[in-house]
């Protein structure tokens, strides 16, 4: 009987061990289970006060009650996204630190960048999807131009003294496309946010700006700038009065999109989480208001099909700058 208690014991604590061990180094087991134990972190790549900024912060205070912990957000700008893209990617594969940025930038950025300092298809996975969006050619609100047809007629006339603003690759892709169609010669001014280039676009000194849809619409709405066209494949439910440059005779279809992301190696359940953080906030009618009334659609989707998603962006936009001939 000494024998048989002891034998088992001896499997019993063989046992335990196992299970620990298991724990221990099974992807994702006991930190999913305690997952989030601490502060999450929301890294922006743009800087306080952006659309970007506004976005991120946004769904910052919408998980804290949802997570409850805190959310604090870090703006790591500059480089076009390239600094806080690095971050992330050497940044503990734990889902405390959380991209929240365009991955159809991210993407943009594999081929605008000679040498870009992560692989994005390697060193990122896509948690959570937010939304989808266009860019829009915009003027100022007294410029004469109506819509791109006037546009384009005046700026083929001013040659290359015509110029007008970018601050990210989406505006730079869809000014190269919407020259290399109308022959226009524009000269593009490139600022590191669109904020920037407002004093240059209200002044007259820069005649039109591809700008992203926050800054755009909020614009719009204070009565400074008058959006003439976006740069998505079809309308949006966001912004249905708006043409697309397509139907005005520029074919496009550049339409960006949000996600939650994460570095490489995050933990399945982890990465799970996070995703269902995503689809209850996405979901939510005020998301959807909020997301509208910046000029986005709410976009759904599982952690693999948004991760296949960011591949074929990534693949999407080394045609885009082929096309649009642009020197990384």
């Amino acid at each position: 009987m000494k024998q048989n208690a002891k034998g088992m014991t001896l499997k019993n604590l063989l046992v335990t061990a196992a299970t620990v061990l298991a724990a221990a180094v099974a992807p994702g087991g006991a930190l999913a289970q305690d997952y989030p134990s601490r502060d999450i972190h929301f890294i922006c790549a743009f800087p306080a006060g952006s659309g970007a900024d506004v976005l991120v912060r946004y769904f910052a205070e919408k998980l804290r009650p949802i997570a409850n912990r805190a959310v604090i957000v870090e703006n790591r700008a500059g480089a076009g996204g390239n600094i806080a893209t690095e971050y992330v990617a050497r940044a503990k594969p734990d889902g405390y630190t959380i991209y929240v940025h365009g991955a159809s930038g991210l993407a943009a950025n594999m081929h605008l960048f000679k040498k870009p300092p992560v692989d994005a298809a390697k060193a990122i996975q896509v948690a959570g999807t937010i939304n989808v969006q266009p860019f829009m050619l915009t003027v100022y609100v007294k410029s004469p131009y109506q819509n791109v047809g006037e546009l384009t007629a005046a700026m083929k006339k001013k040659g290359k003294a015509a110029t007008y603003a970018t601050s990210a690759p989406n505006g730079t892709v869809m000014g190269e496309i919407y020259k290399a169609v109308t022959g226009v010669q524009a000269v593009e001014v490139n600022y590191r946010t669109g904020a920037d280039s407002l004093n240059e676009i209200t002044s007259g000194k820069l005649d039109y700006a591809m700008l992203d849809p926050v800054l755009a619409l909020a614009q719009q709405r204070e009565g400074r700038l008058r959006i003439l066209a976006v740069s998505s494949g079809k309308r949006l439910q966001a912004s249905p009065d708006l043409p697309t440059m397509a139907e005005l005779g520029v074919p496009m279809d550049l339409t960006g999109w949000w996600a939650a992301m994460v570095p490489a190696g995050t933990p399945k359940p982890v990465v799970d989480r996070i995703n269902q953080w995503f689809v209850q906030m996405v979901g939510s009618p005020d998301a959807k208001k909020f997301l509208n009334s910046f000029g986005g659609d709410p976009y759904i989707a599982t952690p693999e099909a948004a991760q296949q998603h960011l591949l074929k962006s990534i693949q999407d936009w080394g045609e885009y700058v082929r096309v649009a001939k642009i020197q990384p």
